[in-house]
C-alpha cells in the first residue's frame, strides 16, 4: 500500500485492474486452478487497495473477462505472469520484457492491458 501512495505522491499515474469476484470468469479460473478461493482473494485485494482509491494518480478498474496474463508495468519493463490451465499463477512462468525500438511483444501486452481496461468499470 505503502509503495502505491508513494509512487502516487511522487506523480506517476497507477492503474489497477481486478477481476470482478462475481464474474463467471474468476469462478471459473478458481474452479480450473483447484483454487475456489480466487473470488475471494479479488475482494480482498480491493479492500486492501481501498484506502488509495482517493488519491488523484490512482485509477482502479474491475473486468470481467477471461485472464490469461497478469500485466506488471514499470516504465519500460513489464512483467508478464502467463497463466496456464489448471495452475496458480504462482506457478506460471513470468516473463520479463523491456520495450525497446523495433521490438513487438511490450506494445502487444500493452494493447491487451488497454483492450480489457476500457471495458473496466471504474471503482468508487
Amino acid at each position: 500500500m505503502n509503495v502505491v501512495r508513494a509512487k502516487a505522491g511522487a506523480g506517476v499515474q497507477v492503474r489497477i485492474l481486478l477481476g470482478e469476484s462475481d464474474a463467471p470468469e474468476a469462478v471459473a479460473r478458481g474452479r480450473e486452478e483447484g483454487l475456489p478461493s480466487l473470488a475471494k482473494r479479488c475482494e480482498s485485494t480491493l479492500e486492501y487497495l481501498r484506502e488509495t482509491m482517493d488519491l488523484p494518480m490512482v485509477d482502479i478498474r474491475m473486468h470481467r473477462t477471461t485472464l490469461y496474463n497478469s500485466i506488471y508495468r514499470f516504465g519500460d519493463s513489464l512483467l508478464v505472469n502467463t497463466h496456464s490451465y489448471g495452475a496458480y499463477a504462482s506457478k506460471s512462468p513470468v516473463q520479463h520484457l523491456q520495450n525497446v525500438p523495433g521490438g513487438r511483444l511490450f506494445a502487444y501486452y500493452m494493447n491487451s492491458f488497454e483492450a480489457v481496461w476500457k471495458t473496466g468499470r471504474t471503482v468508487t
